[in-house]
C-alpha cells in the first residue's frame, strides 16, 4: 500500500459543495440583475413582480445555504476548510438577504426611478 493510496482515503471525492457553491452564487447573481431592474423600473406592478421573483430566488437561496449547512455536518472530511465554507455559504446568504429586504423596502416606499439619488445608486 503506498502512499498515495493512503492519501485517497483522506481526499474528498465528491462535489457537492461546489455544485451547491455554484448554484447559490448563480441566484445571488440573478437576483443582482432583477435588482437592477426593480432600481429603473418605472412602472409599479412591473417593480412588483420583478420583486416577486426575487423572492422566490432568495427562498431558493435560504434551502441551498441550509443543504450546505446539512452537507458541512454529515461529511467528515471537506474539500476546504469547514469554517471556510461556512462563512462563504454565511456571506453569499447575508447578500441574498440584503438585495431581498432592500427591494422590498424600495417597493414598500414607492422610491421613484428618476430620483438623481436612485440614478447614481
Amino acid at each position: 500500500m503506498g502512499l498515495n493510496s493512503i492519501l485517497k482515503i483522506f481526499t474528498p471525492n465528491n462535489t457537492v459543495f461546489f455544485e451547491l457553491f455554484d448554484s447559490i452564487s448563480d441566484n445571488v447573481a440573478n437576483m443582482g440583475v432583477l435588482f437592477k431592474k426593480v432600481v429603473t423600473e418605472p412602472d409599479t406592478d412591473k417593480r412588483s413582480a420583478v420583486v416577486q421573483t426575487i423572492i422566490d430566488l432568495e427562498h431558493d437561496n435560504d434551502e441551498l445555504t441550509h443543504r450546505v449547512f446539512t452537507e458541512l455536518g454529515r461529511n467528515f472530511i471537506t474539500p476546504f476548510d469547514r469554517e471556510d465554507i461556512h462563512s462563504l455559504a454565511t456571506a453569499l446568504d447575508d447578500i441574498a438577504d440584503y438585495i431581498y429586504s432592500s427591494a422590498k423596502k424600495i417597493v414598500f416606499y414607492r422610491v421613484n426611478p428618476n430620483e438623481i439619488g436612485m440614478q447614481k445608486m
